[in-house]
């Protein structure tokens, strides 16, 4: 677990809520609550977490439902799933919409801070990224489209690898600059369409299907349908 690991707690008790807030944060992560579920699934674009502790039970959304949008947009982020219900169905239902764990409750503390280290260290464990015939194995370095390898700068590999990161999901250029380049440039600056140019013409290059796209006005995405 690195320190400063973003976690993202949706749960409309708020006691609760700032119970787990204040055991994640004893063990170094940063941690941000949200008490119903249109908030919540706001947060996961603002906020950017890697893992989400998410109450099923919610005002305006409810949790199988925050869930379900996140994963039809391609967002993989690990979820842990908290309900009241302690039902086999519940949790069925959660699962096969891409939940990777759950807890009901009331529920130790410690045991849900066991859980959430443990789906972190298999998430970090996982060493390639793959969107339709793209694939970046981030152990190695390497990028391959199909049978192709790809050689890109560091600038273009981390770049590629957060858009990859975020498949699906557009992209603005302040974004972009603040996570890749780690700093603020001049609003008119160009350098984010320069280096999305560049992966283009390496990543695209000579396929049929375009994997880079520009969404006028938004900024760009990475998908592969």
């Amino acid at each position: 677990m690195r320190p400063g690991t973003r976690v993202l707690i949706v749960e409309d008790d708020r006691s609760i809520a700032r119970l787990v807030q204040a055991h994640l944060e004893h063990l170094g992560f940063t941690v941000l609550c949200r008490y119903d579920g249109i908030s919540g699934l706001e947060a996961v674009a603002d906020f950017r977490p890697e893992i989400v502790v998410l109450d099923i039970m919610l005002p305006g959304l409810d949790g199988v439902g925050i869930l379900k949008r996140l994963r039809s947009e391609g967002n993989r982020v690990p979820v842990i799933m908290l309900t009241a219900r302690d039902t086999p169905m519940d949790k069925i239902h959660s699962l096969d919409h891409g939940a990777d764990d759950y807890l009901s409750k009331p529920f130790d503390v410690g045991e849900l801070m066991a859980r959430v280290r443990a789906l972190l260290r298999r998430v970090e464990g996982e060493e390639v990224i793959r969107v339709a015939d793209l694939e970046i194995d981030t152990a190695a370095h390497i990028v391959r489209r199909g049978e192709r390898e790809i050689e890109l700068t560091a600038r273009e590999y981390e770049l590629l690898v957060f858009m990859a990161k975020n498949a699906r999901r557009v992209l603005s250029r302040e974004l972009l600059l603040s996570r890749v380049w780690d700093q603020d440039f001049d609003v008119g600056t160009n350098v984010v369409d320069v280096y999305v140019g560049y992966l283009r013409r390496k990543i695209d290059a000579s396929e049929e299907k375009c994997l880079i796209h520009t969404v006028r006005g938004a900024g760009f995405v990475l998908r592969g349908d």
